[in-house]
């Protein structure tokens, strides 16, 4: 069984509740969200090199940013800019941001992410 919800409609009126307009907007703005993300190319080389690739039209350098916690990538537009960015994205390893890239060209952000290289923590002991 599916339940949807219903618009209430003023009795006098015929017109939507504001309550009910809410919801609407809501449920609207919940599936477009939801939605995968089409301008969004991602690729993978055979060194763990991953290369996200992001139209960004109307957008300028100063108007984005880029922040990398661990294995998570997070872009977003700051405020005053002329239109509202934010995208996140959670990569398998670890991200190397020494060794990682932006560019931006031609309304196209580039992200050239390098998987961060594992440390040996191990220890040799000599034996007394």
């Amino acid at each position: 069984m599916i339940f949807a919800p219903v618009i209430g409609r003023h009795a006098a009126f015929g017109i939507p509740r504001v309550s009910d307009e809410a919801l609407q907007r809501f449920l609207h703005t919940a599936v477009q969200n939801a939605a995968p993300d089409n301008n969004v190319h991602v690729s993978k080389d055979d060194n763990g090199v991953v290369t996200l690739q992001l139209d960004v039209p109307g957008l300028s350098r100063e108007q984005l940013q880029i922040r990398i916690e661990g294995k998570q990538v997070h872009l977003a537009s700051v405020e005053g800019a002329p239109r509202s960015l934010r995208r996140s994205w959670e990569l398998a390893d670890d991200i190397d941001t020494s060794a990682s890239t932006a560019k931006l060209e031609n309304g196209v952000l580039t992200l050239t992410l390098s998987k961060l290289a594992p440390i040996d923590k191990s220890v040799q002991l000599s034996i007394n």
